[in-house]
């Protein structure tokens, strides 16, 4: 059978309104019974959302109906030796005490104190039906769980002890380790018992609760009943949890805080519990929690009853999605009903007859000794040993067989001893010495990459800093696009323009260098391959004027070095290029598919370029034909950038 979950909603106080009410209970149809819960969606109050439950109790349920529908019927069960547990489960301030424990006044009782009720009226009723053969025992225990420890509320607070009491585990149940226990004849004497145990229990007074349960209470139950020999004995456990809390509303100072974060947790691991419970893992995190440990949701063989409790106003919105949302996953955990085994009592052992061959003779179970610690004082002993020797000794009746050759230990070959395995040496290296590993490793890799980017001339070659080999990632990139490019102007035949563009990369990797002196040469070589060249020709008269100073020459910083690449990509697309007539006879065609056609151009890139060349044919300008790369950059969306990857794109 699966955990019964039934949820309630809890009636309005003094200073709550109507209005503010959104929690209601419905039905599936008008003459089925109230099992749904419906609550706006807070993104959408148009949508509603609905959760099942095995029954739903409005605002009007009283205690006693309750009661009636929901425990009652367990009562026989639990006569009958299975194990029943209660638990209430919501945010603080949604009555789950005062479902649990109730008020005062005889109508305002909670669902404990009518379960001892009803166990001792049925306890009554079975003693009388059967003539006095069966006798009925309650016994009560009573604790609490405070900052995950546990404390036994039927003894006074000084008694406790800072840990807590310990748990065990025994016969796949959770036990608490010197736990009192109190029998209870009738209702009265457990009325007395539980209200001095509820002075001891810890509440305090937040903003949204002025009694709020700062601890899980359990209440356990432990019914008797003895027929003869024959005893079977069944638990009842009733367990009031304490509410989750949002810290930003209930104001909890520093105490109030620390036990906000213990209940919290717990009832997180129990969510965790009963969603890991739902998705059928092997693993269910219930050791992570004192609470869940003492639950055992869904591992105690027997009924277990889930009161969800719920405030209907706007202000625990998001709170009661929370609780909704948990407690029809928990719905779906299946438990075993099994009895609890009817174990008989022991029979008192008869005197025996003293045997023919004497007392010592009669063989007799082991029994644990009663307070060992007091028994056999050496007096007693050395009385029992002297009666021993005058006792007359037993006819022996069978006969031992002794080897009396017995080898000499001194003559015994000792086994081989093992030789210990040599210990490797561990090598301990100083921090100084890594570090000069490491600087060793890294000048070595850098000399390495300034030999291969040194450049090859006729003259002698020129001594470059290691210090001064980092280049930017962006530059490069750019280099390695020069390089690609005069692979493939080799390709193409064109040995002038290759030749150039081979100066133009040792001139940008030598200044990258900062060796200004080969620059200025590379510079001055690959300028007649680029006539006329006015960016060229500004480059080596800054270069000369640098050289011109006294001050020796500083390396320039990232960002111009960037600058003066995309300046290099500039120079390397000449205006008389075939590359360049038919990339400016695309673009004054104005044809969408042509201009579509070139690299980085979409839909609406091409159809801006051709509004604007069609903008300038109808002002009448005369720069309505694009008659040069620096033209066609100079126009709006356009730019260096977006002309160079449509130039890069042809292929001539």
């Amino acid at each position: 059978m699966s955990v019964r979950v039934v949820a309630r909603i809890r009636p309005l106080l003094e200073n709550e309104l109507d209005k503010d009410v959104i929690v209601r209970a419905d039905s599936v149809a008008e003459d089925k019974a109230t099992t749904l819960v419906r609550i706006p969606n807070p993104k959408n109050e148009a949508e509603e959302f609905s959760f099942a439950f095995n029954s739903v109790y409005d605002l009007a349920t009283s205690q006693e109906s309750l009661f009636t529908s929901e425990v009652a019927p367990h009562v026989k069960s639990l006569f009958q030796g299975l194990d029943v547990t209660i638990f209430a489960y919501g945010v603080t301030g949604t009555g789950k005490t005062h479902t649990m424990r109730g008020g005062l006044r005889l109508a305002e009782r909670g669902v404990i104190p009518r379960l001892l009720s009803n166990v001792f009226r049925r306890g009554r009723k079975i003693a009388k039906d059967t003539s006095g053969d069966t006798t009925v025992e309650v016994a009560l225990s009573y604790y609490e769980i405070y900052n995950d420890k546990v404390y036994d509320l039927l003894e006074a607070p000084d008694k406790r002890t800072p840990s807590g009491l310990p748990l065990r585990e025994k016969d796949g149940k959770t036990v608490v380790v010197g736990l009192s226990e109190r029998s209870c004849e009738d209702l009265k004497d457990f009325e007395r018992l539980y209200m001095e145990a509820n002075k001891n229990r810890v509440t305090a007074a937040t903003k949204l609760n002025a009694h709020s349960s700062r601890s899980h209470a359990i209440l356990r139950v432990k019914v008797t009943q003895t027929t003869g020999r024959a005893v079977r004995e069944s638990t009842a456990s009733c367990i009031d949890l304490a509410g989750s809390e949002d810290n930003r509303r209930t104001d909890n100072g520093k105490e109030r805080l620390i036990e906000s974060a213990a209940i919290n947790k717990s009832l997180f691991v129990l969510s965790q519990c009963i969603d890991a419970i739902s998705r059928g893992d092997k693993r269910i995190p219930y050791r992570e929690s004192k609470m869940t440990r003492i639950l055992s949701l869904g591992q105690n063989n027997g009924i277990t009853i889930m009161i969800l409790n719920l405030a209907p106003l706007r202000s625990y919105h998001l709170d009661t999605l929370s609780s909704l949302n948990v407690s029809s996953r928990a719905k779906r955990i299946e438990v075993r009903a099994v009895e609890n085994e009817v174990v008989y009592k022991p029979q008192a052992p008869a005197p025996r007859a003293p045997s023919a061959l004497g007392g010592a003779m009669s063989r007799q179970p082991l029994r644990p000794l009663a307070n060992a610690h007091n028994v056999h004082t050496g007096a007693v002993l050395a009385a029992k040993a002297a009666e021993m020797e005058k006792a007359d000794k037993p006819a022996k009746a069978f006969s031992v067989f002794v080897d009396k050759r017995s080898t000499p230990t001194a003559n015994r070959a000792a086994p081989p001893k093992r030789a210990p395995e040599p210990k490797q040496p561990q090598l301990s290296i100083s921090a100084e010495q890594i570090e000069a590993m490491v600087e060793k490793k890294v000048a070595a890799i850098l000399a390495s990459r300034a030999a291969e980017t040194a450049p090859v001339a006729d003259d002698p070659p020129v001594v470059i800093s290691v210090q001064t080999t980092e280049i930017s990632d962006e530059v490069k990139r750019r280099l390695e696009a020069l390089e690609r490019r005069v692979e493939n102007d080799a390709r193409t035949g064109d040995d002038s323009r290759s030749e150039g563009l081979r100066l133009l990369l040792q001139a940008r990797q030598a200044k990258e260098l900062g060796d200004d002196e080969a620059a200025l040469k590379f510079y001055e070589m690959a300028l007649p391959y680029f006539p006329g060249q006015a960016k060229l020709i500004g480059k080596i008269e800054k270069l000369k004027a640098k050289l011109g100073r006294t001050e020796p020459a500083r390396p320039k910083k990232r960002s111009r070095v960037v600058v003066e690449a995309e300046e290099d990509k500039e120079n390397v697309m000449p205006e008389n290029s075939p590359k360049t007539k038919k990339l400016l006879e695309i673009v004054n065609s104005r044809d969408l598919l042509q201009i579509k056609g070139l690299h980085g151009f979409g839909n609406k890139k091409a159809q801006d370029l051709v509004d604007c060349l069609n903008l300038r044919g109808e002002k009448g300008d005369e720069g309505s034909r694009v008659a040069s790369l620096a033209q066609l950059r100079m126009l709006p969306g356009m730019g260096s950038r977006m002309v160079e990857r449509a130039y890069e794109g042809l292929a001539v």
